[in-house]
C-alpha cells in the first residue's frame, strides 16, 4: 500500500523533474517485497535454505517505475542465482559478496535487455539468513 502512495508521489512530480534535476538527484531504492526464500545446494542430508531481503538501488525516481514493472523478472533471477549456489558460498562473507555481485550483473543485464538502459546502481542484501 505504501508503494502505491510512493508511486503516486513520483507521478505527481514528473512535470517538474528536469534534466538539471537528474544530475543532482540522489539514488533511490526499491525494496523487493516480500523477502526471497529459496533452497540452495546443501552438502548435508538436510535441505538448506536462505532468506534474503533485497533492495535495488537505481539512479532516479523515474527508474523506480521501471524496476517495479520488471520486479517479477528480477525476483526470478535472484531466486535462480541463490538456488544454484553451493553451501560454502552461502555461508561465507566472501561468498555472500560474490552472490551480491552476480545479482547486480544479472539484474543490470536483464533490465538492459528489456529497456536498453543500465539503470541499476547496486543490489543491496539487507537481511541474510541461512540454515
Amino acid at each position: 500500500m505504501k508503494l502505491v502512495y510512493f508511486i503516486a508521489l513520483i507521478l505527481a512530480a514528473l512535470p517538474v523533474y528536469s534534466e538539471v534535476d537528474k544530475e543532482k538527484a540522489e539514488a533511490v531504492y526499491f525494496p523487493m517485497e516480500p523477502d526471497i526464500t529459496t533452497n540452495y545446494i546443501s552438502e548435508r542430508s538436510n535441505l538448506g535454505y536462505v532468506r534474503v531481503s533485497v533492495s535495488i538501488m537505481v539512479k532516479t525516481p523515474l527508474d523506480l517505475l521501471v524496476v517495479e514493472h520488471h520486479a517479477p523478472l528480477i525476483r526470478s533471477a535472484i531466486i535462480e542465482i541463490l538456488g544454484r549456489q553451493p553451501e560454502f558460498k552461502i555461508r561465507t562473507e566472501e561468498g555472500k559478496e560474490s552472490i551480491r555481485r552476480e545479482c547486480l550483473v544479472t539484474v543490470n543485464r536483464l533490465i538492459e535487455i528489456e529497456t536498453g538502459q543500465q539503470i541499476v546502481i547496486n543490489v543491496l542484501i539487507t537481511k541474510y539468513l541461512y540454515t
